[in-house]
């Protein structure tokens, strides 16, 4: 066997995981276990900065996939603030509307 094709002396060329990736990741959990909107937008916010350095030519790290599964989870939260917005406030017009019709 020759030197070249041993595949104990290849060297690999593997790539940081990004920390923003991570935070990411970690911010979307904890925006569905108890800090929805501060994991939401910390989610967003390092989720496409992570998915920045990642795609980027060549790539500076690794871990798209935490930084999308972060960004789905960060928009995942939002969409459900908004439900839970609107729910309350129809809530509300209904419990007027009830009220000034009893009188």
């Amino acid at each position: 066997m020759t030197q070249q094709s041993n595949p104990q002396n290849m060297i690999y060329n593997v790539l940081p995981t990004s920390t923003k990736a991570t935070v990411s990741l970690i911010a979307g959990i904890l925006g569905f276990m108890g800090l929805p909107i501060i994991g939401s937008i910390v989610a967003l916010w390092t989720g496409y900065s992570a998915r920045k350095d990642t795609r980027s030519v060549p790539p500076r790290a690794s871990g798209d996939g935490m930084a999308t599964a972060g960004i789905v989870m960060g928009w995942i939260q939002i969409g459900l603030a908004v439900v839970a917005i609107c729910c309350f406030v129809a809530y509300f017009v209904f419990v007027i509307g009830l009220v000034s019709r009893s009188r």
